[in-house]
């Protein structure tokens, strides 16, 4: 699976953002009962660990210049929720990106 969010950011103020915000990656989950977990192999790459009902999900997020591309794979048992997954992730998406609340 693979969603971009298109922005207009510097790749500097994305990383800035995405740290900041990156706790309010499971709020856009549904049920309130995903754990997730971050860390930076490199500037442009945030690995993700998302662990919700006893599956876990791993992906990543790419910075471009112009877009964030989120990538993951569905475990099988979780492949009838690719669309609602896709469609939550460009909703909820450009929240990552907007400035961090005081």
């Amino acid at each position: 699976m693979q969603v971009a969010i298109p922005h207009q950011l510097e790749r500097e103020e994305v990383r800035r953002r995405l740290r900041a915000n990156s706790h309010r990656m499971a709020d856009g989950l549904p049920g309130g009962m995903a754990q997730v977990t971050t860390d930076w192999p490199s500037d442009d790459r945030m690995r993700l660990s998302i662990s919700a009902l006893g599956q876990v999900v791993d992906g990543h997020i790419d910075i471009e210049d112009s877009q964030v591309v989120f990538h993951a794979s569905l475990p099988p048992a979780l492949g009838f929720l690719q669309p609602i997954v896709e469609g939550a992730l460009r909703q909820q998406g450009p929240r990552l990106l907007a400035p961090p609340s005081a």
